[in-house]
């Protein structure tokens, strides 16, 4: 069939499998590019392995250290009809580049906050890694059932304390406008931490040690994004951002359990970037289009696969990495850094729907959106017939 995007609002309602395979090819060149990862890991499970950050990880431990890889993700399998959803391909993708680069991996595909899931990977691993070296927790769902009580929590995106007015790019429609969210109640705060904090990571690390199957000197890491003062009001200091100080403390709760084997986890904050979460996120894609033309001309802008080869390289697996005051490792000084910030304060306040492509790159913005389908790599024949039944060889059941 001959495939062209269907996008709905903030999401894709297809993929390209030929797309998905340039982009997730890029990503692997890119990171050859820069040699080995020195001291870096060689078994490694990634939880959320299929997209943006946990699929740059899992491309980063395979071709930057030659890394085992099993990754756990929850995606839709193609038809004869209908296609896969992007992270089915991009996985077929990464299987395809490892195979032929003779590097281990395997997926098991389900809903990874299950304990029928993790015993699943447990016995994988014990079956056919050995020890992991380093668990990447890299989750992004909307709800979560409880597994000891089986109550479903879901996530909410909403401002805490007050409501919140400002300017926002909607994408459907392509202007800016207002958009108003009404403030969490403490049972949608609460239920937001339950589904976004860190219990699920927590138990991830729990039942991997009781099973046996963390080396000494495993690390563990779980991605958060903090901000500024921009985005703060429905992300840092909003629902999201009291889910993202659970994974804080479970950070010091994991460190603390791991402490015999010397073991390590980390909250890394990462960069903005146009991911399948940010997209649905109030005011995050103004503000993202606004950042990608301040970063790119100054030439510092990097995405998914850039931050997380530069996390491991400065980071995880450096000698001295760099941590602040909560003991998070960094990847995200470059937007943060105050010229950064005013530039793209001083430009949110004059956008409107008539300058959005003088001032903004909302241009780069919406060909990284599409980028997460499939769509717009260059190099790809979006007018040929494509097979959308791509297979997993090596999908663990």
């Amino acid at each position: 069939m001959v495939i062209q995007p269907k996008v709905r609002g903030f999401i894709c309602t297809n993929a390209h499998p030929v797309g998905c395979a340039a982009h997730v090819k890029s990503q692997i060149d890119y990171v050859k590019q820069q040699g080995t990862v020195n001291n870096g890991p060689k078994n490694v499970l990634v939880i959320g392995a299929s997209t943006g950050y946990g699929l740059a990880s899992r491309i980063t431990a395979a071709f930057g250290s030659g890394a085992n890889t099993l990754g756990i993700f929850f995606e839709k399998a193609p038809t004869a009809s209908k296609t896969a959803s992007a992270g089915w391909y991009n996985t077929a993708a990464f299987e395809q580049e490892a195979n032929a680069a003779g590097l281990w991996n395997k997926h098991i595909n389900g809903d990874a906050f299950t304990d029928e899931l993790k015993a699943q990977a447990i016995e994988l691993i014990q079956q056919e890694m050995g020890k992991i070296d380093l668990v990447v927790y890299s989750l992004a769902a909307p709800r979560r059932k409880d597994p000891v009580s089986g109550e479903v929590f879901s996530s909410v995106l909403k401002p805490i304390a007050k409501a919140y007015t400002e300017k926002n790019l909607n994408t459907s429609k392509r202007v800016i406008e207002d958009v108003s969210v009404e403030p969490a109640t403490e049972e949608e705060i609460a239920h937001t931490v339950k589904v976004m904090g860190g219990e699920d990571w927590e138990r991830w690390l729990d039942q991997l040690d009781a099973a046996g199957v963390l080396a000494e000197n495993c690390q563990t890491v779980a991605y958060t994004y903090i901000g500024k003062e921009l985005t703060w009001p429905i992300y840092g200091k909003a629902t999201i951002g009291k889910a993202k100080e659970d994974l804080d403390r479970a950070a010091s709760a994991i460190t603390a359990k791991l402490s015999q084997k010397q073991g390590k986890a980390y909250v890394a904050s990462l960069k903005a970037v146009v991911t399948q979460a940010s997209s649905a996120i109030p005011i995050m894609p103004l503000y993202i289009s606004l950042l990608y033309r301040v970063m790119k001309a100054e030439g510092s802008h990097e995405g998914c696969i850039e931050q997380i080869n530069g996390l491991f390289r400065e980071g995880l697996y450096s000698a001295a990495p760099t941590l602040d005051e909560a003991g998070r490792l960094r990847q995200d000084g470059k937007e943060l850094a105050e010229h950064i910030q005013a530039e793209v304060k001083a430009l949110w306040k004059q956008v409107e729907t008539d300058n959005i492509d003088t001032l903004t790159d909302y241009a780069g913005y919406h060909q990284d959106f599409l980028q997460l389908f499939g769509f717009g790599v260059d190099g790809v024949n979006y007018d040929a017939d494509v097979n959308p039944e791509v297979l997993l060889q090596h999908l663990h059941d």
